[in-house]
């Protein structure tokens, strides 16, 4: 939870800058390129909010510009005056250069041919192509434009923005492969196309970014002996439109009776939580719990809730993403069959025994009497073989 909050705390400040690693992007690029090597081959591509002298994005795909076959590489970013403190030289050693702007504009950098005449088309061939008239704001008309020009999107968001940032990527129809919080699946703008299989989670989770400039110290911070500053978090993933083959890689998995007899994780948490030897049913929803994902059972067809770290394995061949705890519009709809209400009665002692409790998130009731409520969950059904 502390490392959470770090996130949310140090995500959503304004001043603070994080950089994904050239590696995390390399590596999650290749997944896509290993389904279909020819997935970037044509397009344009463009990189919001993204300064390519010190952004990994823009260094990656100019250097593999022509290997992936781009079309184009656009890239915008943010003025000075928000929260952009570096000049690039390739702004600097322009004819386009203002001081004056640069501190108020967003600026805008292309890629599209080869112009040193060096014979091949990577980062030396960037060109600062002038100022925004706004500050780089991805919400603004004029980027806006920009992101209906491309093909594809591309970037690491303003993660106290993410919901805005989300919709503007829907509402472009674009393909995209963006960096986001883990717990963003659990949003009610989010789950929805993730459960329509509109959106999907990608195949790596970024663990550090770079801190060009500490202007706070938190505990997730450090800096190694070439004095470049780390921030380190968990819970990092990236979010995409985009096929990749982990999506149709299924689960491997064992049957319930296997995993009661040999999962020792599996029978541990089972005694030691609920004092049992057996799947655990909740109170209010008619559905199994699942406490670990290597845990699903692969012959139960019931209902089964599991943590939200299963999207990350989802193949939704073989499983149906049915809907998530949290949701009491949802648990009280007719969508939710399985929803079991608690009496008048049940409420009551249930919040006297913790003011936590909600009805609609999953929980059980132990030997004594007390609700005990799980972690956030997701229910899913496996898909019967025709």
């Amino acid at each position: 939870m502390a490392e959470n909050s770090a996130l949310h705390t140090a995500m959503s400040d304004k001043n603070d800058e994080f950089y994904t690693l050239y590696s995390d992007i390399e590596r999650e690029m290749n997944s896509y390129i290993d389904f279909n090597p020819k997935v970037f081959n044509g397009k344009t591509v463009l990189l919001p909010c993204d300064d390519p002298e010190w952004s990994n994005f823009t260094k990656y795909f100019a250097a593999n510009f022509e290997r992936l076959g781009l079309k184009k590489l656009i890239s915008t970013s943010y003025s000075k005056g928000a929260g952009n403190k570096q000049m690039t030289l390739f702004e600097l050693g322009s004819s386009y250069y203002d001081e004056e702007k640069h501190s108020t504009k967003g600026k805008l950098f292309v890629l599209e041919y080869d112009k040193d005449n060096s014979g091949t088309i990577d980062i030396n061939d960037i060109e600062f192509s002038g100022y925004l008239e706004g500050d780089g704001d991805f919400r603004s008309e004029e980027v806006k434009k920009l992101r209906d020009e491309a093909d594809i999107i591309v970037t690491n968001p303003p993660f106290s923005l993410f919901r805005e940032f989300m919709s503007w990527l829907n509402e472009s129809k674009k393909e995209f492969i963006v960096i986001g919080n883990m717990n963003a699946v659990k949003y009610r703008e989010i789950f929805p196309l993730l459960q329509q299989n509109k959106i999907w989670l990608g195949t790596t989770n970024p663990k550090e970014f770079v801190v060009p400039e500490i202007l706070s110290t938190r505990n997730n911070m450090y800096t190694n002996p070439d004095g470049v500053t780390f921030a380190k978090f968990g819970n990092i993933c990236w979010f995409t439109n985009i096929d990749h083959g982990l999506r149709h890689s299924p689960l491997l998995l064992d049957t319930m009776k296997n995993n009661l007899k040999f999962n020792k994780k599996l029978i541990k948490k089972l005694k030691k939580t609920f004092g049992k030897t057996e799947y655990v049913k909740y109170a209010n929803y008619d559905a199994i719990e699942v406490p670990y994902v290597e845990c699903i059972p692969s012959d139960y067809d019931g209902i089964m809730g599991v943590p939200i770290s299963f999207l990350e394995k989802y193949n939704p061949e073989q499983f149906d993403l049915i809907g998530r705890t949290g949701n009491i519009e949802w648990a009280e709809s007719d969508e939710c069959d399985f929803f079991i209400p608690p009496t008048e009665d049940e409420k009551l002692i249930y919040k006297q025994q913790t003011k936590t409790w909600r009805v609609q998130n999953a929980y059980y009731v132990d030997e004594k009497g007390i609700a005990n409520t799980t972690y956030d969950r997701f229910f899913i059904r496996r898909k019967m073989k025709e």
